[in-house]
This record gives structure tokens, sequence and C-alpha cells, in this order.
């Protein structure tokens, strides 16, 4: 090449580098890893429920992690009536536990982002799955809460089997709870973010949607919106109020 003709070309390429820098490619943000979401099954009536409150509560404190007490109410029939319990908590369990493969609901029982479970009475085991979660990536799709509306973007991939949007409501603070029948008579229950509300939103199909939220039960609770895995599928984003 002649000394002019690769002068024209060292031109040539300083100009398309110049053009990039100044109209830089733009690409999608990757969205933040959402909270791991740690599920108890627990009931006031269970025996051995007493010490994974308590360690569930403590997660509580763990920044990056959101535990949640939902109260079941199998254990009513020991004499004591659950006073948090609900019908549609113990559904959800059912629906973990048959995708789990175990064969029958149990307390305590932990689920962590819809994707492993243990029995609640092995701590350890449960920090290995609260850490494995940590290390999983996720990719969320946006959510966005406006007023009396959550509004759930496009995802990446289509979930697959279907997912559906959730609604959960529960009270941050500890609660004690002093049983006068069954197994645990006499005692004390302690409890922290039991879960008051759940409510099925609507389908998320992998598109753009926007759902009203119901009104509270009570006043004092937190609002937390899930996109899920249809019949105790995987947390596939997890929203929570300011």
């Amino acid at each position: 090449m002649r000394r002019g003709g690769l002068l024209l070309a060292i031109g040539l390429l300083a100009a398309s580098a110049g053009a990039a820098s100044t109209h830089p490619i733009r690409t999608r943000p990757a969205a933040a890893r959402p909270p791991v979401l740690v599920e108890l099954f627990t009931a006031q009536g269970c025996g051995s429920c007493s010490k994974a409150n308590a360690y569930v509560g403590d997660l509580a404190g763990q920044k990056g992690v959101l535990p949640l007490t939902f109260a079941v109410d199998y254990w009513d029939y020991l004499g004591w009536k659950d006073t948090f319990a609900k019908p549609e908590f113990a559904d959800r369990q059912r629906a973990y536990d048959k995708r789990f493969g175990v064969a029958e609901v149990f307390t305590p029982q932990v689920v962590v982002d819809g994707r492993t479970q243990t029995a609640a009475v092995k701590p350890d085991k449960v920090d290995e799955l609260v850490k494995a979660a940590r290390r999983t990536a996720i990719e969320p799709p946006q959510m966005r809460l406006r007023g009396d509306f959550v509004a759930i973007g496009p995802g990446r991939r289509r979930p697959e089997g279907g997912a559906g949007v959730w609604l959960i409501r529960y009270d941050p603070r500890e609660q004690d709870v002093v049983v006068k029948d069954g197994d645990n008579r006499g005692h004390k229950v302690v409890e922290r973010n039991v879960v008051a509300q759940l409510v099925r939103l609507g389908a998320w199909r992998g598109r753009p949607t926007r759902l009203r939220l119901p009104t509270a039960p009570q006043d004092g609770l937190k609002t937390l919106v899930l996109v899920q895995g249809d019949n105790g599928g995987k947390i596939l984003g997890v929203l929570t109020a300011p």
C-alpha cells in the first residue's frame, strides 16, 4: 500500500472509532437480584415449631433475605385453633409438596425461592439452601407499584407451564401468642413476618400486564408482589413496597 493510501485508511479507522464513542451501543440494564424468599409453614399447635419460628425470624435481619411465616390450619384438631391460619396457606404448601414429591404436608417446613425445600428443624440445611439461592441467577421481569395497581413488564423468556402474579401482605412485627390448649398448652409462641393475606391477582404470560390490588385486611401490613410459576413453581420476581 502506498503511503497516501495508508494514511487514508488510518484516518477512516480513527473516524469510525470516534463515531462509535459518540453513539455507544445501548444495552438493557441487568435487573437486581430479588431478595431470597424463605417461606416457613408452621402452626401454633406444632410442638416442634418454636425453634424454627425463632430461626426464621432471625433471618429477617439478613440483607437480601425475606422470610415469611405461613400459619397452617391442619393442626387445629389437636385442640387449639391457630389464630393466624388460613386454608389458602395450607393449599399453597400442598402445591409445593406435590411438585417436590413430598408425600404429606408437615411442619415446620421451609421453601426457598419456590425452588428447594427442607424440614425447618435443620437450621444448617436451611442456611445451605439460602446460600445456594443467593448464588442462583434470576432474570426477573420489571415490576412497579403505582397506587392500587401493579405493573409487570415483559420477561426475557416466556414462563414454561404458565405463571401467576401473587399479592402477599404480612405483619413485620414480632407477635406473641399464648397457646391455651393442645400440645403447646401454656407455652408462648413467637412469630414474625406473619402472612395475613394471600391473593392470586392474575396470570403473567411473559407480556406486560397491569393488575389491581385488593384492599388490605388491616393496618400496619407490608405489601409484597410475586411473579411465580403456576402450581407451586419457582419464584420469578419479587417486588416489595417502599
